[in-house]
């Protein structure tokens, strides 16, 4: 096989070359062996733009949250980055999940057919459904390391609860108000036979749930509402917020209490009593799992930064001038270093001077094949002659 050999090029052949050089990609920063760029950076702040567009944030309002944004961009992907590294030095693996959750998006969407739905994938999204499953991956693994290796550090003292109801107890005062699931069972445009037969799923799902089958997952499997998505989750309603008949049937149940199957127009109702408030001041047990919550919060997220400030500690990072690591680790030193801009190792003159006689010696070192005495003592011999 014919040996390939690099070939010195003239100055001119260089320039020729750098000319016809096209940037495909730029890249921003190194994060150990993954890259960020600048492509990746532009997505994430148009879909941020699209997030707050959804949500109402228009005018002067979407321009100062787009400027705060922008100086955490670079960051929550670096932050993203070491947070997936480290799942897979740690053998987290969350496949089984996303196909769970792609299968549930699937049945959401009411597609059969896996083309059809990576279709409308990237039709509603704008990216290829690849990036999508990946970003879901992402934020997963993520998901996983967080509450593995940060939120396990967190204990709330149960004096601190104690303290913290007794501080806030106005707050713990309540207005009567039941909070509901739902599973809605459409009849719409049934025939008698379909609607006898969709009573009968609904009388089976409400046995299901009797038994303890957990109501979110009956209703995300079942309901044709949309908030199957959600679990059924209905929120918590007062007593004149809710029909007449509907309020008599769960204001004086317990919580976990499941209703018959109640007749609608279009359907089938099955309601549960997540949780119920009663009027007055709450007792402190009623309300502990709410009091964690509060505490908990304040307490995860300047410990998350902690973590991820230990992470790039121990990373290899370069930053390209001109963005910024909201995030950097005090000290560590981040700074951009183009191979292109690397300058030639020199050496001083003493040093060359050094070299050139140690060359002028290595006659004197025994060769392999002569004897060893006779060198020496040749090199003896004319070193005396040179002292002369």
């Amino acid at each position: 096989m014919p040996r390939l050999y690099l070939l010195p090029l003239s100055l001119c052949a260089l320039s020729a070359v750098a000319a016809d050089i096209t940037t495909v990609e730029e890249i921003i920063a190194k994060v150990n062996g993954d890259i960020v760029t600048r492509t990746e950076l532009a997505r994430t702040r148009k879909q941020a733009e699209e997030d707050l567009r959804r949500q109402g944030v228009t005018g002067p309002k979407l321009t100062a949250a787009m400027q705060e944004r922008e100086g955490t961009v670079l960051r929550d992907r670096i932050d993203q980055l070491l947070l997936v590294q480290k799942a897979k030095d740690l053998s987290i693996s969350v496949e089984a999940e996303i196909s769970k959750q792609l299968a549930e998006i699937q049945k959401q969407l009411k597609i059969a057919d896996p083309d059809k739905f990576q279709s409308a994938v990237r039709e509603q999204l704008g990216i290829p459904f690849e990036d999508y499953k990946n970003e879901m991956r992402n934020s997963m693994l993520t998901e996983r390391v967080i509450r593995q290796e940060v939120g396990g550090t967190i204990n709330i003292p149960k004096a601190d609860v104690l303290k913290y109801y007794e501080d806030h107890k106005t707050e713990f005062v309540r207005e009567e108000r039941v909070f509901l699931g739902e599973i809605f069972l459409s009849t719409a445009g049934k025939d008698a036979a379909a609607a006898a037969a969709i009573e009968k799923k609904a009388k089976d799902l409400v046995a299901r749930a009797r038994k303890g089958e957990r109501f979110p997952e009956l209703a995300r499997d079942n309901s044709d509402s949309q908030t199957a998505q959600n679990g059924g989750d209905l929120g918590g309603w007062k007593r004149g917020d809710l029909s007449a008949d509907v309020a008599n049937l769960v204001f004086d149940k317990d919580r976990n209490y499941v209703t018959d199957p109640i007749q609608r127009p279009e359907g089938f109702l099955i309601l549960k009593v997540m949780e119920k408030h009663t009027a007055g001041q709450a007792a402190l047990e009623d309300v502990e799992s709410e009091i964690m919550n509060r505490l908990y919060g304040p307490r995860f997220q300047p410990k998350i930064r902690e973590y991820l400030t230990k992470l790039r500690e121990q990373a290899f990072l370069e930053i390209k001038p001109g963005f910024v690591d909201s995030g950097a680790a005090p000290g560590k030193d981040t700074s951009w270093k183009d191979p292109a801009q690397l300058k030639p190792e020199t050496v001083t003159k003493e040093e060359v001077a050094n070299i050139k006689r140690r060359k002028r010696m290595l006659w004197a070192i025994p060769m392999p094949g002569t004897n060893a005495n006779e060198a020496a003592q040749e090199a003896v011999s004319s070193s005396k002659t040179v002292r002369k």
